[in-house]
């Protein structure tokens, strides 16, 4: 039976430069960030190109250039990852020109229930953009959402990345989504008027 490394130890070598301490980490944690993919790419229409491979892999290449980051656990790793994967599926919604050209529109939700698509989805670039204009206005609620959203992180998990009670995270994860809610819908109703 082959010993699970410390994750710890593969993240701290990483943030030196240690190549090889991210292709460790990475075939430990691979699965996880699969699973977030998968479950983010759950939330959009059908005729999509994008696999949960694809941005798990994309993801990487991404650790791969940065060269190391200083993480102090595998819950901040993740959160490193939150951050990547919001950036893969924006630029994959850039590219296909979805918000000017009626392209193929990457479908998301604020809904806490996992991979259900719904009538109240929303295109990645609005939600995007919703996301800056709150994080410019509370930043820590922006990163809740980073992390929730697009990291898949727990309330547990987002209050150890900030560095705050899970209460905390939970109203934060509540007034964000009212407040992003109100915002697509407003941007909904004045590109319908």
């Amino acid at each position: 039976m082959d010993e699970q490394p410390d994750l710890s130890e593969l993240i701290r070598a990483w943030g030196t430069g240690d190549a090889e301490a991210l292709e460790r980490l990475m075939s430990s944690l691979y699965p996880e960030l699969r699973r977030i993919a998968r479950r983010q790419l759950g939330r959009r229409r059908s005729g999509h190109s994008l696999e949960s491979a694809a941005v798990a892999n994309e993801a990487y290449l991404k650790l791969v250039q940065a060269g190391g980051v200083k993480c102090e656990n595998r819950v901040h790793f993740l959160a490193l990852c939150a951050q990547i994967t919001r950036r893969i599926l924006v630029d994959h919604a850039r590219s296909r020109g979805s918000a000017k050209r009626g392209g193929d529109v990457v479908r998301v939700t604020l809904h806490d229930s996992v991979g259900q698509a719904t009538p109240d989805a929303v295109d990645t670039l609005a939600l995007n953009e919703a996301l800056e204009s709150l994080s410019k206005i509370d930043p820590r609620k922006g990163r809740v959402v980073e992390l929730r959203y697009f990291g898949g992180l727990s309330l547990e998990e987002t209050a150890e990345a900030l560095g705050i009670s899970p209460e905390t995270v939970k109203r934060d994860w509540r007034m964000a989504r009212a407040w992003l809610f109100g915002a697509l819908s407003k941007r909904k109703r004045s590109s319908t008027a």
